[in-house]
């Protein structure tokens, strides 16, 4: 039995994974952005063990749900799920920085720092990671025009970057990202083409299964499966640089 910490779990493929990883005996801690929400994913997902609610475009809440995760005790996985998809402007947190970048980036890369090291950890990402640029230049959009895909994309490139990085640095953990298809949700559409039960399968997997194809590190999947990333996310000097930039900004630093 793994106790697992699913970030935005309120809905989605981050509920759909907290459910079936109950439904199997798991212990889970549920997270959603604001009380109200965290009530709502705990009706949504019966028997899991608590939800913590938190902001993560606010590093200061990141913060905290950390703290809060560390409080609870020792944790066998965290899936970082949470995300946000297109936006048509540049939406600025209250840190000054765009929404996508906030959520999607700089959270997992705050709760990786700063939550006690679990024995997995899981990174959600997106087929579109290879049209992200891997110059990371402007990774706040300060100076360049917005283009809300281009955003996306760069975001879900970043996510891989850090799970390889993390899989480097830590070799005590096993890290991995996630390509979970273009899914029927909230933020896929209705008309995405997928399997949504597939997509919520493979990080659940990686986050509570013996099998040995599971028990790997610095990998990326879709559906289980053993795919090719962007090449630039196993550049150790990309890698660096993107630690180095997520330090900078948030203040926060990756342990050794």
């Amino acid at each position: 039995m793994a106790r697992v910490f699913v970030t935005g779990s309120a809905d989605g493929l981050g509920q759909m994974a907290a459910r079936r990883m109950v439904e199997d005996g798991h212990r889970v801690v549920l997270h959603a952005r604001n009380d109200k929400r965290a009530k709502e994913a705990l009706a949504a997902v019966p028997g899991a063990e608590t939800a913590i609610a938190g902001d993560l475009s606010s590093i200061a809440e990141c913060k905290q749900i950390a703290e809060e995760v560390n409080a609870l005790g020792a944790f066998d996985a965290v899936i970082h799920n949470a995300g946000v998809y297109l936006q048509p402007r540049r939406i600025a947190t209250v840190d000054g920085l765009p929404q996508v970048f906030a959520v999607n980036t700089l959270a997992p890369y705050l709760l990786t720092a700063l939550i006690r090291k679990p024995k997995r950890l899981v990174y959600l990402s997106s087929g579109l990671h290879r049209s992200g640029d891997s110059s990371l230049k402007d990774l706040t959009w300060s100076e360049r025009k917005w283009n809300s895909s281009s955003a996306y994309a760069d975001s879900k490139l970043y996510d891989v970057i850090l799970a390889f990085v993390v899989a480097r640095k830590w070799p005590d953990v096993l890290s991995n990202a996630v390509d979970p298809g273009w899914v029927r949700t909230k933020m896929g559409g209705p008309s995405a083409p997928d399997d949504l039960d597939a997509g919520s399968e493979t990080q659940l997997w990686l986050a509570t299964s013996d099998d040995s194809e599971a028990m790997v590190s610095g990998e990326y999947f879709y559906h289980r499966k053993r795919r090719a990333a962007e090449a630039s996310a196993q550049d150790e000097r990309t890698q660096a640089r993107l630690v180095a930039e997520c330090e900078k900004i948030s203040g926060v630093p990756l342990p050794a």
